[in-house]
């Protein structure tokens, strides 16, 4: 029996090497396929689109908020990997009871950094999970070479507009490109709930709610004084193995900003 600890330390006890693995959060279930455990993971949720290969092969046990107890009790699983934000503190609750859950928090990269080298000890990957974290610290040290500083607004959702604040995952993103998000409020506010200087730019997420172009347009109109780009929400909000893509990603986006800037 061995005992690890989870990112809200909780305690999790496994008699072996998992090997019939439930992945409830789409971006950890792309840095399970990075790490190489095709084999072990057996049920995703309906939201866990990469890989794309895995829909058809692997056993779509609900969603992320909704999960299908009766299709994970099937599945007999010897370990569920959750997270304290997307996964509903009900259904992980429940899972406790019945499965070791292991449940990560991630607010920053560091968070991401020691989630994937909790994995390289739990499923006994130690190499591979050091290789992605040496990867990745190495990328990150690129991007900042290069620091612009200008005042964002990231918004998420609309009707009500919310916005991204401080203590999450994208604010950490933000930072590391040299943006500085003008929400000092914590976690995710609703615009009209908070005051904020003028922003130079104005992101809108393709996820979770789908910005298109036509809300950028309304937004442009709302901030006159603000530029406004329709951003890729993955590369910004899915913590794992996708960091990887979303560095480059962003060296493109901050050209796009330098550009505007000198419009």
């Amino acid at each position: 029996m061995k005992t690890f600890r989870d990112q809200l330390n909780n305690s999790i006890y496994l008699k072996q090497k998992p090997n019939r693995i439930i992945s409830l959060v789409p971006s950890q279930t792309e840095l399970l396929s990075e790490l190489g455990l095709e084999k072990e993971v057996i049920g995703i949720t309906k939201f866990c689109i990469h890989p794309n290969s895995w829909k058809s092969k692997k056993k779509v046990i609900g969603g992320t908020k909704k999960i299908n107890l009766q299709k994970i009790i099937e599945l007999n699983p010897n370990l569920i990997i959750a997270n304290k934000e997307e996964n509903s503190k009900e259904d992980i609750e429940l899972l406790q009871k019945l499965y070791p859950v292991w449940i990560s928090n991630i607010l920053n990269v560091n968070d991401l950094i020691l989630m994937i080298n909790s994995f390289g000890e739990i499923f006994e990957i130690e190499q591979k999970s050091k290789t992605l974290i040496s990867s990745i610290n190495t990328e990150l040290k690129n991007l900042k070479n290069h620091l612009i500083h200008k005042k964002v607004l990231y918004l998420i959702w609309n009707k009500p507009v919310i916005v991204v604040g401080t203590q999450t995952y994208i604010d950490s993103q933000l930072k590391a490109i040299g943006l500085n998000n003008v929400v000092q409020k914590a976690r995710y506010p609703k615009l009209e709930e908070i005051e904020i200087e003028n922003p130079d730019f104005i992101f809108l997420s393709s996820e979770p709610y789908p910005f298109q172009e036509k809300h950028r347009k309304e937004f442009e109109e709302k901030f006159p004084n603000s530029k406004t780009i329709i951003v890729d929400g993955e590369m910004f909000s899915w913590y794992g193995s996708r960091i990887l893509k979303a560095i480059p990603y962003f060296r493109e986006l901050k050209k796009t900003i330098v550009e505007q800037t000198a419009l």
